[in-house]
């Protein structure tokens, strides 16, 4: 279905569908635009794990743009992960906005929307960057409004066309992409989701709908349907069939209902839709050999399923269990994002009520958080995402939550968060303990060891592949052949001299020999500084420095 001079509902939904389609190709390849040579690059998974939150619409009935177009957006918007994921379902939920009072869109609403888009993607960032993901969309969106474009087609290509351009732009005005040798990641992400768009609009067969982790259902249980099982529900059977010239005589007047006719003798839920010389067929029946069998004397098969539906009825039934009471209601909350069971434990242990799972490389969604906010149940709810990439989504389910008033403190490392919630107080009024809480962040550096996964020369440091790498913030400090070296080395730099203690968190590669070594050298070099020793368990990171 080819898209000439409208968008309709259902194709929108498509195209969201193919632009998680083809994005889903090349997440490794966006994922390794990493800036820093390290194994933690994870903008296309956060990406597509957004947009797979609208493709779940892609076979929708809704036939307004406007209603589908928001269900779509709701659904990015608590799906969103990382600053690309959020800055992404902002982008379309402003298009959303601009679709609100259609029931298609022409080329000139198109506009509008894409517009809107832009705003809100911008108003998203406090602090917008340029040379990242939103220079690609406003360039791309200005350009493509200015192209004379006739029809939502011609607007697609003349975006798409620029938005590569402005790609290919990024790193002149993004020094560390330069400095990297990379384009920016999240604008790369873009590229890919408005070709797949085209595609789709341009009636590309898009397949089934993708389904990220959380989605995925669990695998079937076969000893839900054993050797004395009945069949009851019988099978839902899926043909994909090409008509074929030399079983039938015009392909061009076919009628489906050839086929409605007899499936309707030998089954029930029907849908036969004939496009071109395919026919696609669905139907529930307790004798798929017989729809095969009838089926083949038209054409030959493309693809074919068979499911069981009364295994998978089985697998749906689960016990009900006794619904929890919510815990009781209270004035002050904490909620903390951690990853490894040491470092969770030691959030729990400075008052945390709630841990969102995650971090570097498995960075929460929106959903996350409402479900912890939900969980805490308290009036005020503080929020450490303690990873920079964590603190749009949590900010974004801040502002959709609307049982508790929450606030969250932009903590970017665990450091930070460390060191903050070990101030929080929450007999303080309020406003003191938020301002408490922020100036407590500023006392702590954070450093991270971890191996780089290729050559590179940052911050004046020649990098090469699988040296173990100190990194503070956006810059790397040293490049050891071990881990050991690196940690000293990082705290040579840092000059840990000058502090006082050092909490040194163990991930779940450090082995003991090292964890000696390293805790032994310290007390050498530094007889006056103190280190304590954390089983952190955390992926990624050997080792994670909170000096202070």
């Amino acid at each position: 279905m080819i898209e000439k001079e409208k968008i309709s509902a259902q194709c929108y939904a498509k195209m969201i569908a193919g632009g998680a389609v083809n994005l889903k190709e090349h997440v490794q390849e966006i994922n390794d635009l990493n800036v820093f040579p390290i194994p933690d690059g994870d903008t296309g998974e956060n990406m597509l794990l957004t947009m797979l939150g609208g493709a779940k619409l892609k076979d929708s009935q809704e036939n307004n743009l406007s209603e589908l177009s928001r269900k779509i957006s709701n659904a990015m918007l608590l799906s969103a992960r990382g600053n690309s994921g959020v800055i992404l379902s902002q982008f379309f939920d402003g298009i959303t906005k601009g679709f609100s009072k259609s029931y298609d869109a022409d080329v000139e609403q198109l506009k509008d929307a894409f517009k809107m888009g832009v705003d809100q993607a911008y108003k998203s960032v406090m602090t917008p960057t340029e040379g990242t993901i939103l220079t690609v969309i406003r360039e791309a969106t200005e350009v493509a409004c200015n192209s004379g474009a006739q029809s939502p087609l011609e607007f697609l290509d003349a975006f798409l066309s620029e938005a590569k351009s402005s790609l290919g732009r990024t790193p002149e005005l993004l020094p560390v992409l330069k400095e990297a040798g990379v384009v920016d990641s999240g604008g790369a992400g873009l590229v890919y989701i408005v070709e797949g768009m085209k595609m789709a609009m341009l009636g590309k067969e898009i397949g089934a709908v993708l389904v990220n982790k959380e989605q995925n259902q669990e695998e079937l249980d076969l000893d839900a349907f054993d050797e004395n099982s009945e069949l009851t529900f019988g099978y839902c059977t899926e043909v994909l069939l090409r008509l074929q010239n030399a079983k039938v005589k015009d392909i061009g007047s076919f009628k489906e209902s050839v086929i409605v006719d007899y499936l309707s003798t030998i089954g029930d839920s029907m849908v036969v839709v004939k496009s071109g010389s395919i026919v696609k067929i669905h139907v529930h029946t307790m004798t798929p050999h017989k729809v095969l069998a009838y089926l083949q004397q038209f054409g030959e098969y493309l693809k074919v399923k068979i499911e069981n539906m009364s295994l998978q009825h089985n697998n749906t039934i689960k016990e009900e269990k006794p619904q929890q009471p919510k815990k009781p209601r209270k004035e002050v909350g904490v909620v903390t994002v951690a990853q490894g069971q040491g470092v969770k434990d030691m959030f729990i242990g400075l008052g945390a009520d709630y841990i969102v799972d995650g971090g570097q490389s498995m960075n929460p969604s929106a959903n996350d958080f409402l479900e912890a906010f939900d969980e805490v149940n308290a009036d005020t709810i503080f929020v450490f995402p303690n990873n920079g990439n964590i603190v749009l989504a949590a900010k974004q389910a801040a502002e959709l939550y609307e049982n508790s008033k929450v606030v969250v403190i932009e903590s970017k490392t665990i450091g930070q968060g460390y060191a903050s919630l070990s101030m929080f107080d929450p007999t303080m009024d309020l406003e003191e303990l938020n301002a408490q809480l922020n100036d407590a962040m500023q006392e702590v550096v954070t450093a991270e060891i971890t191996y780089a996964v290729r050559d590179t020369n940052m911050n004046g440091v020649d990098v090469k592949k699988d040296d173990y790498i100190g990194i503070v913030g956006k810059r790397i400090l040293t490049a050891d052949k071990n881990s050991c070296d690196a940690v000293m080395n990082t705290l040579s730099n840092l000059g840990f001299e000058n502090y006082c203690a050092c909490i040194l968190v163990c991930g779940k590669d450090a082995s003991e020999e090292n964890i000696s070594e390293i805790e032994s050298r310290i007390a050498s070099n530094y007889s006056n500084q103190e280190v304590y020793i954390v089983d952190g368990g955390q992926d990624v990171y050997e080792y994670i420095l909170i000096i202070n």
